[in-house]
């Protein structure tokens, strides 16, 4: 892995080691260009529990810890700073406005939720895994609109609502994703942590649809704790379904 804008800190709750620890793996392993990408904070404040995101107290000193990484290993390693962040049609102006001080490098889209963050009660965690077809309508109708936005550089883990739905609503809403990713140029991610925790993602089923509407896929390490940069095996399988479905593996940074 020469390259990799996925990576969680401790400023998240539910990631392991310092942050240099991180930098420091990813160099003894050959990357080259390593970005921080924690989940930002709900904007406005959190309705949710903490210790699945970092709090908006702590953004500023996050962003301060990778900006002096950064200028201390700027001689191995290009570190580069942002965020993985929601899309809540209705707040998404607020977290833009809230993040624009920090003069962030880069957001990618992660797509935990659907609903909007004004009511926890309408929010719906997509790992919940529901078979109701409406929920992965909602999933990728947001997804789509997020990356309307022009404001992210990917979209992560595209396939993290699951398969637990009908056949006909599994193929024609990753379909209308993988359809409007192309139309857009916003690569998908083939997410190294869901594979290495054996999760609903990255699936074949969804890449299969991607390489047939011709995506640009991107690999994430999704890295929640420093040793994944040191996973070969994990990135081999990553690389074996690239080439079993011929997936256009975007192999050069694209910041």
């Amino acid at each position: 892995m020469l390259f990799n804008y996925h990576t969680h800190t401790k400023y998240c709750g539910h990631a392991k080691g310092e942050m240099r620890e991180y930098v420091e793996t990813a160099i003894e392993n050959g990357v080259k260009t390593l970005g921080f990408s924690d989940h930002s904070p709900f904007i406005p404040p959190l309705r949710r529990k903490l210790g699945v995101r970092m709090a908006a107290n702590d953004v500023e000193a996050y962003v301060a810890e990778v900006r002096s990484l950064a200028k201390e290993y700027s001689n191995e390693i290009r570190i580069l700073c942002g965020v993985e962040l929601e899309y809540f049609p209705s707040f998404h102006e607020e977290q833009k406005a809230f993040l624009k001080p920090l003069q962030l490098d880069y957001c990618i889209l992660g797509q935990h939720y659907v609903g909007e963050n004004n009511d926890e009660s309408n929010l719906f965690h997509v790992q919940n895994q529901s078979s109701d077809d409406r929920i992965l309508e909602q999933y990728v109708a947001q997804a789509i609109q997020g990356m309307q936005t022009g404001d992210f550089l990917y979209l992560a883990h595209p396939d993290m609502a699951g398969f637990a739905y009908s056949d006909a609503c599994i193929e024609r809403e990753y379909r209308r994703l993988c359809t409007e990713a192309k139309r857009l140029h916003i690569p998908l991610e083939l997410n190294l942590w869901g594979l290495r925790g054996n999760r609903c993602y990255p699936n074949p089923r969804f890449f299969r649809i991607a390489a047939e509407v011709g995506n640009d896929v991107i690999i994430g390490a999704d890295a929640h704790s420093p040793e994944i940069f040191a996973e070969r095996e994990t990135e081999a399988k990553a690389l074996e379904m690239v080439e079993k479905l011929g997936l256009r593996l975007i192999k050069t940074p694209i910041l």
